[in-house]
């Protein structure tokens, strides 16, 4: 068997509203409560459990990245832009309301509701 990402814990403020916040972003369904966690099921089987921090608990924000398609993004981008989300070009912020061309695709960097920093590519890094 080889190996594969079955499923990630994503820690969140209000996992709920950040499992609702990415699946809308990037046109997914959020799947049934599991325990304390809020599932979303990406296309190559990898699940991200968003799971409620503990009340005090200190929040380290992760960084995810989703390779989609043009069509993928052009619908993520204009959800991006109607919710009226700050959006990167880059990892550093530098490049405000802006994307990127990096390796022929697009691509943009995007906090969820926790501060965790999302990107959309259309094409992998290096590829």
């Amino acid at each position: 068997m080889s190996v594969q990402l079955n499923h990630t814990i994503v820690a969140a403020k209000n996992n709920r509203e950040s499992a609702e916040f990415l699946a809308h972003i990037l046109g997914l369904e959020v799947g049934e409560p599991w325990g304390p966690f809020v599932p979303v099921p990406l296309a190559n089987g990898v699940t991200l459990d968003f799971a409620p921090l503990p009340p005090g608990a200190p929040f380290a924000p992760q960084h995810y990245a989703f390779l989609i398609s043009e069509e993928e993004f052009d619908a993520a981008f204009a959800r991006i832009e109607e919710a009226g989300i700050t959006y990167w070009a880059d990892p550093r912020q530098q490049q405000p309301m802006q994307i990127n061309h990096n390796d022929g695709g697009r691509g943009v960097y995007f906090p969820d509701p926790a501060g965790h920093f999302m990107e959309i590519i259309t094409r992998p890094y290096g590829g």
